[in-house]
């Protein structure tokens, strides 16, 4: 495996500086190396490869990892002065011994097995869930061990709070706090539970500076829209989108389910925010905006000025109620998000009727 890596070398970019600055050389380096320096796993995906370009915007240099290119953003897929992309598998401990390296600042580990509600409730990918996120972890945390890497970002996930808590889809309770007795309701709220437990143990004995967060579905533009991973709101902005007036669309279960969603920039702004201060979490990021699943297809047929009928259908549901409890980011962060849901689907509908024209 670590024969097909396809790795961009520091000195290659450092090189390439030197030649377009000749006259500058020693200046350009400098710069180049008092840059922070961050390492993005999990960059060909949707959050990982926003972090990606959040960082870059902030005047980091960056190195991102994935085991596949990002669909959407393109130009990540391809070397800048202050950017590098590891085509690699972080299951393999070969490839994660070459990306962490000393020089590291900061790490952000969005890298998972995941997917949307057919591929986490199923049952059917628990194995491969649970095998694959948990080496991903024990992988990079170990090499971060041996190259001394101070700061670690950990994305967890909403999916760890006790199904008990949540059969009500009025009153839902995700406080950080209640996460014991844990009693999730898939494995892979089992893993992203264990994995916390790891991130924690890493810091207490080894002195690292760990950072987690339990994500509360993330959702925005230039995410995974179709092929059976993608999160709710994708999946209805590609239904309706697709749909003309009257037609019908298949929904699983009754639509009375509650959900928040939380737009991709807020999602980003908290995770730096976390990474700037000095509370280790796990602390929720999410919207306290709660919708029913119906009130979510209704949302996007305004947005799209359509009347689509729904066919409520057997299928993979999840817990009944789930709602970000924020008291513990406001507290810790003087900040929480405040985006509305429709200005956020607004924008999500827009760029994935784009997708979809595109394609045809």
């Amino acid at each position: 495996m670590i024969n097909n890596i396809q790795y961009i070398t520091r000195k290659k970019l450092i090189h390439k500086i030197e030649f377009v600055w000749n006259c500058k050389k020693e200046s350009v380096f400098l710069l180049f190396m008092d840059m922070p320096f961050a390492l993005v796993c999990g960059a060909g995906g949707f959050i990982g490869g926003s972090m990606v370009h959040r960082l870059l915007c902030e005047g980091y240099r960056v190195r991102a990892v994935d085991i596949q290119y990002h669909e959407f953003y393109e130009w990540l897929n391809k070397p800048h002065n202050n950017y590098e992309f590891v085509l690699g598998d972080l299951r393999d401990p070969c490839v994660v011994s070459q990306i962490v390296t000393s020089d590291l600042t900061e790490i952000y580990q969005f890298a998972a097995d995941m997917g949307g509600a057919e591929y986490i409730f199923t049952g059917e990918h628990d194995a491969q869930i649970m095998h694959n996120s948990a080496m991903i972890n024990l992988n990079v945390l170990e090499e971060c061990r041996k190259k001394k890497v101070g700061k670690i970002f950990y994305s967890s996930s909403a999916c760890i709070y006790p199904a008990y808590n949540q059969l009500n889809e009025n009153t839902p309770t995700c406080e950080e706090k209640t996460a014991y007795p844990a009693d999730p309701d898939s494995e892979y709220g089992w893993e992203k539970l264990f994995s916390e437990h790891i991130y924690l143990s890493y810091m207490r004995n080894y002195g690292m500076q760990v950072r987690i967060a339990r994500f509360h579905n993330i959702f925005g533009p230039k995410g995974t829209w179709k092929g059976g991973k993608e999160k709710a709101p994708a999946a209805f902005c590609r239904k309706i989108s697709l749909a003309s007036n009257g037609d019908t669309i298949d929904m699983f279960g009754d639509g009375k389910q509650t959900r928040s969603f939380l737009y991709i920039d807020e999602c980003l702004e908290g995770i730096r925010r976390l990474m700037n201060s000095d509370f280790t979490g796990p602390v929720n990021i999410g919207s306290e905006e709660m919708i029913s699943i119906n009130g979510l297809a209704e949302m996007v047929m305004d947005i799209a000025c359509k009347k689509i009928h729904i066919n409520h259908i057997d299928g993979p549901l999840g817990v009944r109620g789930r709602n970000s409890h924020n008291e513990l980011i406001k507290e810790k962060l003087g900040w929480a998000p405040n985006l509305l849901l429709r200005e956020g689907v607004e924008k999500t509908y827009a760029w994935i009727h784009e997708q979809i024209f595109k394609n045809k």
